[in-house]
């Protein structure tokens, strides 16, 4: 017990020096090649703090475990929508990028809504996670184009004098990015076994883990990343990350793990998918109110989170006995 709190509050403090480190080198790329932070936030770091959540549920689906698979994206998503964005908007309110709102939300969205479709059987086949991984192939694709197309877009939406600093050498941004990247990694690894060992000496169900403690320790590296940037005002990297994270779990991490194995779980109800698919569609207006997420979506969206975790919890204390029994 004492061991797995120690490595607890050990991962904890690794990740948010991983974050550090990717906040600094990927806002020093975005300077030195001129692209605009916000497509460095929906791809280099989306998907480098989706890692963990990637490794846990390809691993989780090969050994069988497919509520936990299905349990941590789905957890993440709300996780990351519903508290880190609300987090972030508390410390800083954030301006967003008119492209946010014309694709990767409604990306976001729709493939929250084809998810729940898809998982009506509570799987996940071959040929759907195919579909998933090459819409994630195309929307991966279409962002680098737009980079290269038009280098500038949505360039510097910050706030005058928050623009991160370039580092001398672009050898220390690949330093400052893979040394973040593996901080994040092995905080997360060692946050996630000891939280999963505490919870299973509760006696918590599988799904239930997936749902909250894996899906908040895959999800601290966003967290920690996006509560740093919209420290620092870099409003771009910190929504960019929470919603190509958001997509890269359910295109990308699903996609991958179906292609693997077909994902079966079950345990994840309406109560779970639906509370997914609510807090992202709950982004669209929020983003909406003058191209911002101000204190009060803020704390509306960790309200959210709150009242989710309350049902969520009082559901499992309702089915301990009849599964006891």
């Amino acid at each position: 017990m004492i061991l797995d709190l120690g490595l607890l509050v050990a991962g904890f403090i690794v990740l948010f020096w991983g974050a550090n480190g990717l906040v600094r080198g990927s806002g020093s790329v975005a300077l030195r090649m001129r692209v605009s932070p916000l497509v460095v936030g929906l791809t280099i770091v989306a998907y480098g703090t989706s890692m963990p959540e990637l490794v846990v549920s390809v691993k989780a689906g090969w050994s069988g475990q497919g509520a936990i698979a299905v349990g941590n994206v789905v957890g993440s998503n709300i996780f990351n929508v519903a508290l880190i964005l609300g987090i972030a908007a508390l410390l800083s309110p954030m301006r967003i990028h008119a492209k946010i709102l014309r694709l990767d939300v409604p990306l976001m969205i729709g493939s929250s809504l084809l998810f729940v479709f898809f998982y009506r059987d509570q799987r996940i086949v071959f040929g759907e996670g195919l579909f998933f991984v090459l819409l994630f192939a195309a929307y991966t694709g279409f962002n680098i184009w737009m980079a290269r197309r038009d280098p500038c877009r949505g360039e510097m939406v910050l706030d005058d004098g928050a623009l991160p600093e370039m580092m001398s050498h672009w050898g220390w941004e690949v330093l400052s990015i893979l040394g973040g990247l593996g901080l994040l990694v092995l905080g997360a690894d060692w946050l996630v076994r000891s939280a999963v060992s505490l919870a299973q000496a509760m006696g918590v169900s599988e799904a239930v883990i997936g749902l909250t403690i894996v899906a908040l320790g895959t999800s601290l590296p966003e967290l920690a990343t996006s509560v740093v940037a919209a420290w620092h005002r870099q409003s771009e990297i910190a929504v960019g990350n929470v919603i190509g994270s958001n997509i890269f779990n359910l295109l990308c991490i699903l996609g991958v793990a179906a292609l693997i194995s077909p994902v079966e779980g079950s345990g994840i109800g309406r109560l779970d998918l639906w509370a997914m698919v609510i807090s992202a569609g709950l982004v669209l207006p929020f983003f909406w109110t003058r191209f911002e997420l101000n204190r009060r979506e803020g704390a509306v969206l960790v309200s959210v989170y709150v009242v989710y975790l309350l049902l969520l919890l009082r559901q499992e204390v309702w089915l301990a006995p009849v599964a006891g029994g």
